[in-house]
C-alpha cells in the first residue's frame, strides 16, 4: 500500500467533501423552508463542521508527512554507514 500523500485517501476524501458541502449548500438554499437568517445560521455551522475537518485532514497528512520524511531519514543513515 502506498503511504504517498498525493495517493492517499484523506486527499480523495477532502475532495469528496468539499464537492458534498457545495451540492449540500446549494440544495439547502433551494429547498430549505427556513428564513434567510435561519438558513445563514445553517450554513455558517456547515462551513465550520467542512473548517475543522479540513484542518484535521491537513494535520494528518502533515503527521503521514514528517512520519515519511523520518523514515527517509533512517533509510539514509543506514545506507551512509
Amino acid at each position: 500500500m502506498s503511504t504517498g500523500i498525493c495517493n492517499s485517501k484523506a486527499v480523495n476524501y477532502l475532495g469528496f467533501f468539499v464537492v458534498g458541502a457545495g451540492i449540500g449548500a446549494g440544495l439547502a438554499l433551494l429547498f430549505a423552508p427556513k428564513t434567510g437568517k435561519d438558513t445563514r445560521r445553517l450554513l455558517a455551522r456547515r462551513a465550520e463542521n467542512g473548517i475543522d475537518y479540513v484542518s484535521e485532514t491537513g494535520k494528518d497528512l502533515l503527521r503521514q508527512a514528517e512520519d515519511a520524511v523520518e523514515r527517509g531519514k533512517g533509510w539514509a543513515g543506514k545506507f551512509a554507514h
